[in-house]
């Protein structure tokens, strides 16, 4: 079983404390974010876990925890996404000179090909057009190379909820108004930069083929990549709980929405930041699951209460 740590909130940046204590007791519980009611029992026992995905934005609350993950032979990679927006769009995230420093001590401690950096999404404003984003990736691409082998790009979706937000700070989405010519530029000048300081560049859940301006499909939780770095097989099978358009193989992610409290205005797993910062309050970092006690079934997989 892989483990998704989490696409629905960032685990290591506020919840380490919870999932080291979910680590030695071997399992945590995770609610369906669509029925509450009905909880799962997920095993993280080594011989139950083939490989962990980390999603974050500051993995520094991790670290100690990170020679003990190894003592217990737990395999793991993160996603790490450094981006360098304005304040308005990323309002608690680390500042760029801060994730930078941190990205690079962390891929000295368990590996370049361990750490993948993800610029994602691109958010295309007013604010932030073309040149910007050319110009802050090229930037981070060059502060990053040597630190990792991969990096993942994807335009922004257009949910709803989170165009009302980009829109009340000033910043319309606009990606559908650009210039003729301006996105293929993008995209081919991102590749080539990505190239240049030696990265693999690959998209995420993209539903534009950008294969013809270098940038191939990409997949997150990655089988192939993972039989590259662990040299272990996993399944191959696509998520069908994931986008259409999403390469991702099957995981079991541990986290839950609205819990995350870095505030990102385009964010999509945080529908309401208010609800976040009171479930952030709440947290017990010693119950079963991220967002508190329930009933706990009986063994791995076997969901409790009502279906």
């Amino acid at each position: 079983m892989i483990i998704s740590a989490s696409r629905r909130t960032d685990i290591p940046a506020f919840y380490a404390r919870w999932f080291i204590n979910r680590v030695r007791a071997g399992f945590c519980t995770v609610p369906n974010p669509f029925n509450p009611r009905q909880v799962s029992r997920v095993s993280l026992q080594p011989e139950a876990v083939e490989v962990i995905v980390f999603w974050t934005r500051n993995p520094v609350p991790l670290l100690p925890y990170l020679d003990e993950l190894d003592a217990r032979g737990l395999r793991y990679y993160f996603q790490y996404t450094v981006l360098g927006n304005p304040r308005a769009l990323d309002p608690r995230c680390p500042p760029l000179p801060q994730a930078l420093t941190t990205f690079r001590r962390l891929a000295e401690r368990v590996g370049p090909q361990k750490v993948i950096w993800r610029y994602d999404p691109i958010v295309l404003t007013p604010h932030t057009d073309v040149a910007f984003h050319l110009a802050t990736f090229a930037r981070i691409a060059q502060a990053l190379r040597g630190a990792t082998r991969r990096v993942v790009i994807s335009l922004v979706d257009r949910y709803p909820p989170a165009e009302r937000r980009l829109a009340r700070v000033g910043y319309p989405l606009m990606d559908e108004r650009l210039p003729p010519g301006e996105w293929e530029r993008l995209i081919c000048t991102l590749a080539e930069t990505a190239t240049r300081n030696d990265m693999e560049i690959v998209s995420c859940a993209e539903e534009r083929d950008l294969s013809p301006y270098g940038v191939r499909p990409g997949k997150c939780v990655d089988d192939a990549y993972i039989r590259q770095v662990f040299g272990i097989e996993v399944t191959h099978r696509k998520d069908p709980h994931q986008r259409k358009a999403c390469g991702c193989v099957i995981s079991k992610d541990i986290g839950a929405y609205d819990t995350c409290c870095f505030g990102c205005v385009y964010c999509y797993a945080t529908r309401n930041f208010e609800q976040a910062g009171r479930r952030y309050a709440a947290h017990d970092p010693d119950a079963p699951s991220l967002v508190g006690w329930c009933d706990i079934p009986s063994s791995p997989e076997e969901p409790s209460g009502a279906g």
